[in-house]
């Protein structure tokens, strides 16, 4: 302590914090370690194999497609994910996490069809097969590197694949179950069919763009008008639809009027020029029809009864010795269009419903690339979007188009590819909704039994159960689980026997669903399996595999019934994916165990919205938008990349852009310094033998565990409650006003100029080793990286902060009454800061704070006594020299004041500070130079020195 002059060097003798300890901002370079010592000391069968007082609590992982590199979705998803399952297992419950793949399926089978390219015509279908599960089997790498780079935990060694053998297996298990209660049949009937794809698409594969088609104006003569008396009277009378499919036309089977509507006839110059005509439209719909149709001169001449109609024959418009009925239907709407619906049983689910009650033939002229068949011969070979053009002309020709234009609407487009998509009646699998009244009993179960965070869910997937038809099971391609059916060869019916699914599911187990393609028929058939239809036993395979949403929509049931997964246990006490799985996964999920075990798969569903960038658009490679995960880790890390998921509410859309996340790689330095500098200061402290007992401690420390308690508890229920952005903000607020703002600005006089062991430090040093630990544990979900590492730091004796509950803080912390003093204390505290603030910056009058004295004056009684009370606290909570509180009404100014400012609640003048400056804690005090052994130093600082120097 002393210099070579002989004088002492008071610098030595101040507890600075130390500041050879981790956390420095080198995120990036120091997560791979702690993952590398994660793995090395088995963390993930660590917290396994922890108590679990509060029980189980399952999370079932929806599975990603595994096709391509992670994008921030996957980010969000993933983070969002691995903070629930984190802060269940801090919280004192069992949480496993298996996470999944989807793994079957279009996309990867078409990416590898493109590669293969010609290879593929030479290829047997287990080659191709293969091939696929060695592309998703790249891209599970892949994603899952980039999963566990980001931090997340979980059983990663034993994940579910949909085409694990497993997996498959309890696939069929499930089809079997909907086979045996009778949900699942086949029949014809019109699907969402891609025709660059060739396959049905399930609802939730397709999506909807702007789409330009033509629409036309059609008349259709009806034949032998007299037999009709509502038409008495009329000339040449036609029944007008509005399409805008004319492709469709060559199907039409009939044209649709409501039964309740008003109809009306028109009487219009006739198309051919040959006098006048009538066409057929509804009341309500004149004007617009008129207008749109650019019909300027007509007359409305009579009403015509559209019960009277029923059955009428009109000409069909594509085929002269066919023709078309009228029949009713409640389905016609008063939208669009003339109140009369063009209907063709192969193209539409409404024109096959009414069809089915008029028996009209499902007439097919497309084929499945979407090319017109010999059923069409005029355009055999022809695209139906090529046909549009070809087919106006031909109705103009034949003088039965009123009038075509252009029309902008929202069509169906394939996921996949983005390309339009066709109705298009075809042999399919389903599974029936109505069947023993599952739409009724999910509906139920929506309302009542299942939470929905947010509660709009319930709204939205409500309506979609509400409206959804049949469910279409079958894709005709290669890649997925078989559908292993049979077809008689004598009548060509299909039959699914529960007994070849069994024989199916046992080999699926063992060898891979392969089975079905590889091995022969006789394997899976027995002697008892007869046609339904002409009891024949002659059959083949057929070849369509499961609708890819089966598979993830069963997976409640192979990952969590099936005993194939350790400790994992139905049903899931959570769902969590984006807003668009209320038509997938959630709806599909909820449709198969229902119908399975009559109940639903989970007991609440959380969602979170999408990813946007800065100005709220959605990414995109073509608009250069797009932030790629690993870009963000490599420059600040994956805590930084967690912590903005918390950032913002993520149940509604999140943005990101670089200035987002350099705000929040900020906010993540703020809480991260916080950090250090609790961790400098408990450099050497032992809590288990250094602690002070909480009545031994100052009033200030008792305040800031007061404090802490209440931010314990705000967010341990904001972890209960999904509501992880009051977390960031409860954090980040804590860090940066209660601690660094005041308590550790107030302390650390105390903790640099106090004995380094002395009852003062180590009471601060209680406070601050109970913040540090339990806020590392708090953030520990989020931070995953940083917590443990600053753990390791602070208690070298744990593995992880990961194997540790949350801290349970005494209810003798939560001090209401001291809270609000010290609230209205602080309150007090801003308006001398900003008195001192004028002294130092306005007036330049002193250079800091330790050179003032402060006088206060309030004229509330209530104030001043509280100010009173804490008088010797004044100095400490201003970190002045002195401060003293001035008597209501009496005039504090001396003429000396170097500031004063009349506060909110509070007056304030600034004088210089009394007496010398202490050359040690630099307070100037009128003790100071009193010792003639430390001339230089106040009492309190020689004291110091004489007891711990």
């Amino acid at each position: 302590m002393t210099t070579e002059n002989n004088k002492t060097d008071y610098k030595t003798t101040i507890c600075l914090p130390k500041t050879g300890f981790p956390m420095r901002a080198n995120l990036n370079q120091k997560e791979p370690e702690i993952l590398k010592r994660w793995n090395e000391i088995g963390l993930q069968e660590k917290i396994d194999s922890r108590p679990a007082p509060k029980g189980k609590f399952i999370f079932h992982d929806g599975p990603p497609y595994a096709n391509g590199a992670i994008h921030l979705g996957h980010a969000l998803n993933k983070s969002l994910k691995d903070i629930i399952v984190r802060s269940r297992n801090m919280s004192g419950y069992f949480t496993p996490y298996v996470p999944g793949w989807d793994c079957h399926g279009l996309p990867i089978e078409l990416k590898v069809s493109s590669d293969l390219g010609r290879k593929k015509a030479d290829m047997t279908v287990l080659e191709i097969r293969a091939k696929c599960a060695e592309y998703a089997r790249k891209w599970i790498k892949t994603q899952q590197d980039a999963m566990v780079r980001l931090g997340i935990s979980g059983r990663w060694d034993d994940k579910y694949l949909t085409l694990d053998p497993r997996f498959e297996a309890s696939e069929l298990d499930a089809l079997k179950s909907l086979v045996e209660k009778g949900y699942v049949y086949k029949g014809l009937k019109p699907v969402f069919w891609c025709a660059s794809c060739q396959t049905a698409l399930a609802d939730a594969e397709v999506e909807y763009e702007n789409h330009e088609s033509p629409s036309i104006y059609v008349k259709f003569p009806v034949v032998n008008p007299e037999k009709y008396p509502t038409l008495e009277g009329l000339q040449r009378p036609s029944v007008v639809i509005w399409t805008t499919t004319p492709w469709t036309m060559p199907a039409n089977m009939a044209v649709s009027l409501h039964p309740d509507f008003e109809y009306v006839a028109l009487r219009v110059p006739a198309i051919d020029g040959n006098g006048e005509e009538d066409y057929i439209i509804a009341k309500e719909l004149v004007e617009a029809f008129t207008k749109d149709a650019d019909i300027a001169h007509y007359t409305v001449v009579k009403a015509v009864n559209p019960r009277e109609l029923e059955r009428a024959e009109m000409e069909h418009p594509m085929f002269p010795d066919r023709t078309s009925l009228v029949i009713l239907g409640e389905h016609v709407t008063l939208e669009a269009g003339t109140g009369a619906v063009h209907t063709a049983p192969a193209h539409g689910m409404d024109d096959f419903i009414v069809g089915r009650k008029y028996d009209l033939e499902v007439y097919l002229p497309v084929d499945g690339a979407g090319r017109y068949t010999d059923k069409f011969s005029l355009m055999e070979g022809m695209s139906v979007w090529q046909a549009n053009g070809p087919i106006i002309r031909y109705l103009d020709e034949k003088n039965l188009l009123i009038r075509h234009k252009p029309y902008t609407h929202s069509y169906a487009h394939c996921w996949r590819c983005h390309n339009p998509i066709i109705y298009r009646a075809t042999e399919q699998w389903f599974m029936r909704v109505d069947h023993d009244e599952l739409r009724q009993r999910t509906l139920k179960e929506i309302d009542g039994g299942i939470r929905w965070i947010p509660g709009w869910g319930r709204d939205r997937i409500h309506n979609m159960m509400v409206a959804r038809p049949d469910w279409c099971l079958s894709r005709q391609r290669v890649w997925g689980v078989p559908i292993p059916a049979v077809i008689c060869r004598s009548c060509n019916a299909a039959s699914l026997f529960p007994d070849v699914i069994d024989k199916v599911r046992d080999k699926t187990h063992s060898e891979g669903s392969d089975c079905w393609w590889k091995d022969p028929l006789d394997d899976f058939l027995s002697h008892e399996n007869r046609c339904s239809e002409c009891g024949g036993n002659d059959f083949e395979k057929e070849h369509n595999i499961l609708d890819v949403w089966f598979d993830s929509g069963v997976s409640h049931l192979a990952v969590l019934d099936s005993g194939n997964w350790e400790d994992m246990e139905w049903p899931a006490d959570l769902y969590l994916e984006g807003s668009d799985q209320h038509r997938g996964w959630f709806h599909t999920s909820l449709l198969t165990s229902m119908g399975i075990k009559d109940a639903p798969p989970y007991k609440a569903v959380l969602t979170h919205g999408f990813v946007l960038d800065g100005k709220g658009e959605a990414m995109s490679k073509s608009k250069g938008n797009v932030i790629a995960p690993d870009e963000v880790i490599k420059k600040f890390g994956a805590d930084v990349l967690r912590l903005w998921v918390t950032s913002e509410d993520y149940r509604n859309d999140v943005k990101l852009s670089d200035e987002i996340i350099t705000r929040v790689a900020e906010g993540y330095r703020r809480v991260r310094n916080t950090m250090r500098y609790l961790l400098g200061n408990l450099e050497g402290f032992n809590a288990a033998t250094d602690a002070v007992p909480y009545e031994e401690l100052q009033e200030v420390d008792k305040w800031v565990l007061h404090e802490l308690y209440n931010v314990n508890r705000a967010i341990r229920k904001a972890y209960d409650d999904y509501e992880f952005h009051r977390i960031y903000h409860l954090a980040t607020q804590f860090c940066v006003v209660q601690l660094s703002s005041v308590y550790l600005d107030i302390t650390k006089d105390r903790m640099y100029c106090g004995g380094e062991t002395s009852g003062d430090r180590r009471a601060a040093q209680t406070a601050q080793h109970a913040v540090a630990t339990t806020l590392l544990r708090l953030l520990a979900p989020i931070l995953v990286f940083t917590c443990d590492e600053a753990y390791q730091y602070l208690d070298s004796s744990v593995e992880s902060v990961h194997l540790l509950p949350f801290n349970e803080l005494p209810e003798s912390w939560n001090q209401p009454e001291l809270g609000a003093q010290w609230q209205r204390l602080l309150s007090v505290r801003n308006d001398v800061l900003r008195a001192l603030e004028d002294a130092r910056q306005v007036k330049k009058a002193i250079g800091q704070s330790l050179e003032a004295r402060v006088i206060v004056q309030t004229g509330d009684e209530s104030l001043a006594g509280l100010l009173r009370e804490k008088s010797g606290l004044l100095p400490e909570l201003f970190i002045t020299s002195q401060a003293a509180i001035a008597q209501s009404g009496a005039e504090i100014a001396t003429g000396d004041a170097i500031s004063s400012v009349k506060g909110e609640l509070v007056s304030v003048e600034i004088y210089p500070a009394e007496g010398s400056k202490c050359e040690r804690c630099w307070r100037i005090l009128p003790d100071t130079g009193k010792d003639d052994e430390h001339p230089g130093l106040c009492d309190r600082c020689v004291s110091v020195l004489r007891r711990h120097y």
